[in-house]
This record gives C-alpha cells, structure tokens and sequence, in this order.
C-alpha cells in the first residue's frame, strides 16, 4: 500500500513540476463554487459507485440519478464503460492505465463538483490507494464512497456482459475478482447489500445518507 501511495505521490508532484517548469499557474474564476452551487439551489458532492464487474454500479447509480432529477437536483453521471468511448478511449487495462483512467475521472468528477452538480459515477476502482486519491482530490465531506456490496458469487450468476466467463476460459487477463485483486471499502460511507436489497430500496437507502449529510433535503 505505502509504495502505491508512494507511486501516486510522485505522478502528482512529476505533474506539478510539469506545469510549473512550463508557466502555468491557476487562473481564478470569478464565479466561485459557492455561487454555482446556490445557483442550483443544492450543495455539491461526488458519489463514487465502487464494486465488482455486475454488482449493480451502474443499475443503481442510474436509478438514484434519476430519482434525484425527478427531485428537482442538477446531476451527471460517469460510466466506466462509457468513459473508454471518449476521454479514456486511448488507455487500455494495465495497471497503469487503469490508474490514469482513474485520475482523469477523478479530476472530471472535481470539476463537475465545482460546477456545483451531484456527481454520480460508477467504477470498479478496485484499489483502496485510488478510491483514496479521489477522495483527496475533494473538500472533506464531499466524496462519498458507494459500496455495491454484491458477493463474487452473485455477480459471476449474473454475468451480464459475459466477462466471467471469458475470463474463467483465460480469454481475459487480469479480470477482477478472478485473478486480480478487488479491495472492498474497509468503511465506506454507504454499504449497499446489493445481493438483498431491489434496486428502489438501495435508491431510497441512498437518499436517506445523503439527506443525513445535508447533500440533499429530500429523503424519498
């Protein structure tokens, strides 16, 4: 983990050299994030959806996006697989740039935050030092950690992309749970039993959390 960290410290800071050694230098908007925000009348946030392949991730953060529109709440949400169609098309799935892929929809999901929007986005993210990087990214309170809590077991039944199957044949390395590592939340902000819970009551999980932390003012 300390070495991970370590990694991810000297791509932040080889980055910050980069910027500064070409002159550049942070303009300041004159619009700040505070009026965006009240603007839209609702505090900012990013709600990153981590768990397996077929847990759920999207199903769940589309349901609650959609619930949060018909509330009257200014949203986007980031999918991991539409991503690769544009912003991230050019990366692949080596540990390398499954981590770019990760910070750039990181930094994305800040800007949308200081944009003053709800940022929903749904990833694997299967390691914890990532999952961490984007969280510090953030003001404290504003990244909140979604556990799509749903067993290895489930989501290999479900398979609904064919992916488990492929990768218990060997046609796809480095798949997942099968033979690359998934690092559960050790405390997310929100566990979600996938695997018991419909999909109506993991949204109305969802609300209840982000009415307890003043995100929103509806609960249901």
């Amino acid at each position: 983990m300390s070495e991970v960290l370590m990694v991810k410290q000297g791509e932040s800071m080889s980055r910050e050299q980069d910027a500064n050694e070409h002159n550049v230098v942070w303009h300041r908007h004159v619009v700040d994030k505070e009026q965006r925000a009240a603007l839209k009348e609702q505090r900012p946030a990013v709600l990153w959806f981590t768990g397996l392949s077929g847990a759920g991730k999207s199903t769940v953060a589309g349901a609650l996006e959609n619930r949060l529109a018909e509330l009257g709440y200014h949203t986007y949400l980031l999918d991991g697989d539409n991503v690769r169609h544009g912003l991230c098309s050019d990366l692949g799935f080596s540990e390398q740039d499954r981590r770019e892929n990760i910070r750039r929809i990181g930094e994305l999901a800040k800007l949308m935050a200081d944009a003053g929007l709800i940022v929903l986005t749904a990833f694997i993210s299967p390691h914890r030092a990532e999952r961490q990087m984007v969280r510090d990214l953030l003001p404290a309170g504003e990244f909140i950690e979604v556990y799509v809590n749903t067993s290895l077991d489930v989501c290999e039944a479900r398979d609904p992309k064919g992916l488990y199957k492929k990768a218990r044949a060997g046609e796809i390395r480095q798949f997942t749970g099968i033979d690359s590592a998934y690092e559960a939340p050790l405390n997310p902000d929100i566990d979600l039993p996938a695997g018991e819970k419909s999909v109506d009551e993991l949204v109305v999980q969802c609300l209840h959390a982000l009415a307890e932390r003043n995100i929103i003012q509806h609960q249901g």
